[in-house]
């Protein structure tokens, strides 16, 4: 389907060394974000909230490594909807609506782009991603009128808990809670929970938790 995301939820409970340490990055990452959250909310009074973050994430983007991880954090914590304090967002990764909502464990790999979205606990998407704030965002309509003055309409997409989206899908539409998408889908319609879809567009493919026919499997093998 596509690669593992390098992150994954551990099995047993961290240790209270371990989530002191990770209370005091994610303080000196909310002062080391500051000035950029001041800079936000200034801009936001002429702009518009949604243009500021857009500008912002991007610069957050290109700081690597787990500092970029944590400042990223920081910063949507401070702007978004809701962003919980283990979201993980990768390098690359911009946001574009202050109404997007991110859970706890939520894993975002490199170089997504994300609207409107809810992303419920335990999602991971893999990289280069896209979920636009669902599929009207431009109307076209009009022949007689170019596509950029006819306005459009976005809408909250909501990818359920536990679900992963593998690399370089497109997502318009609600994708059910543990549900699989193949890497290159472009997911149309909503998805139901617990399966595994892929295709352009993306269609189910099978229950996540049936038995593979023998057949199948000697198939994938060759």
């Amino acid at each position: 389907m596509t690669e593992t995301p390098r992150q994954v939820p551990p099995s047993g409970k961290p240790s209270a060394i371990k989530e002191s340490a990770k209370a005091v990055a994610r303080l000196a990452a909310f002062v080391g974000v500051s000035p950029i959250l001041v800079s936000f909310w200034m801009n936001a009074m002429f702009r518009g909230r949604n243009l500021a973050l857009e500008s912002r994430s991007q610069l957050l983007s290109l700081w690597p490594g787990l500092t970029g991880q944590y400042l990223r954090t920081a910063f949507l914590r401070q702007v978004l909807a809701r962003c919980h304090h283990t979201v993980l967002v990768e390098f690359g990764t911009y946001f574009s609506q202050c109404g997007a909502m991110l859970d706890e464990n939520v894993y975002i790999g490199p170089r997504c782009g994300l609207g409107l979205v809810h992303l419920e606990r335990d999602v991971l998407l893999a990289a280069n991603v896209q979920i636009p704030s669902g599929g009207k965002t431009h109307y076209f309509d009009d022949p007689s009128r170019p596509i950029r003055e006819q306005g459009g309409e976005r809408r909250l997409v909501t990818i359920g808990s536990g679900a992963w989206i593998g690399t370089g899908a497109i997502v318009l539409a609600d994708v059910g809670a543990g549900t699989v998408v193949a890497a290159g889908s472009v997911v149309t319609r909503p998805l139901p929970s617990n399966v595994i879809a892929g295709g352009v567009p993306a269609k189910v493919i099978r229950n996540r938790f049936d038995a593979v026919p023998e057949s199948a499997e000697a198939t994938d093998a060759s």
